[in-house]
């Protein structure tokens, strides 16, 4: 990671890869290569128990590498913009563009607008109809019972529980 990004931004751990029990391993083509992404600030989407469970079965899969990705506070949005880097996963600093699949935790409504947000700052067109050549954008999680929204938004919509898609 350029440290610079972190100058002058309030909680920089948020942004850092120093947790006890994280994931770390070995990345190989023929896995999977999935991003598990919260549109909420880190501390929101770390104690949401649902989210904590689906990184941990996904990553105890020999076939798929799975990181996270939060959505950033205004200021370290702010580094990232002006800097011209694209919004990355905290385990490895891969942008989210270099990912195989993208996959949105969607916990309530109010929320969307970060999806927006996060696909912007990754450089990763918002309508999945406009997308050509980058990752696969998917969507669950209890405010997708209702997805037709934001439906043209994502390649694909999960209605259910996630823990039971990926067994």
């Amino acid at each position: 990671m350029d440290y610079k990004l972190l100058a002058g931004v309030n909680r920089p751990g948020r942004y850092l890869n120093h947790e006890i029990n994280a994931v770390h391993k070995d990345k190989r083509p023929e896995q999977l290569h999935l991003a598990l992404a919260f549109p909420d600030v880190y501390e929101i989407g770390m104690s949401h128990y649902g989210f904590l469970l689906l990184y941990q079965l996904l990553n105890r899969r020999d076939d798929v590498y799975c990181e996270r990705v939060f959505a950033p506070w205004d200021d370290f949005s702010a580094n990232l913009k002006k800097s011209q880097t694209p919004l990355f996963s905290l385990e490895s600093q891969t942008p989210l563009g270099q990912f195989d699949l993208v996959g949105f935790s969607l916990q309530y409504e109010m929320s969307y607008t970060n999806v927006l947000a996060m696909l912007d700052l990754a450089g990763i067109p918002l309508a999945a109809e406009e997308r050509q050549g980058f990752p696969l954008i998917i969507a669950g999680g209890p405010s997708m019972v209702n997805p037709e929204p934001v439906a043209p938004l994502f390649d694909a919509i999960l209605v259910g529980d996630g823990e039971e898609a990926f067994p």
